[in-house]
């Protein structure tokens, strides 16, 4: 288990302050990937604010009708490598422009269930795994999105990536 010397200096802040539009088109990257993960979609007249959609959930294997508006928490936005997992292994050392980037890079981003999201929390592999059949693709794409950014692995986490990995089965 980490200890607190691990999130010293980490706040959410310190990788923006909220969804950014680094693309520069209009669009904050919440909305980019809301419209990327959800299906059928209906967008506002401004062509960026996703109303409505469907999600597949990939954590719980569930479907989650989106409306915008109050229960728009229901599908949120989570960062597959965890902003304060990032901090803890390499990331307390990138400028503000790197943290930021990484904080909106749709690699690293999926619409999912607001509960699952929030179970997650902080956690790495070794601490947190999704529900669903979605274990597999999640390792990778944690593997892919810390090889990316030169993030490291911590030795719990690295054996539960392997043991996941391990249980994987190939599709020709």
């Amino acid at each position: 288990m980490r200890d607190a010397a691990d999130e010293a200096g980490y706040a959410r802040e310190r990788f923006g302050s909220g969804w950014a539009d680094l693309d520069r088109d209009g669009c904050d990257t919440r909305q980019e990937v809301l419209a990327r993960d959800l299906r059928p979609l209906t967008l506002d007249a401004d062509g960026c604010t996703v109303l409505a959609g469907s999600l597949d959930d990939p954590y719980t294997g569930t479907t989650i009708a989106f409306r915008r508006g109050a229960g728009s928490a229901d599908v949120q936005i989570d960062h597959v490598v965890a902003l304060s997992d990032a901090w803890r292994t390499g990331a307390q050392g990138w400028d503000a422009a790197r943290r930021l980037a990484f904080a909106n890079d749709p690699a690293n981003l999926l619409a999912v269930d607001g509960g699952a999201n929030q179970d997650k929390g902080g956690s790495d592999a070794a601490e947190w795994l999704p529900v669903s059949g979605y274990a597999c693709a999640y390792v990778v794409r944690q593997v892919r999105v810390k090889s990316a950014y030169g993030l490291w692995v911590v030795p719990p986490e690295a054996r539960a990536m392997r043991r996941t990995l391990a249980s994987c089965r190939t599709v020709p």
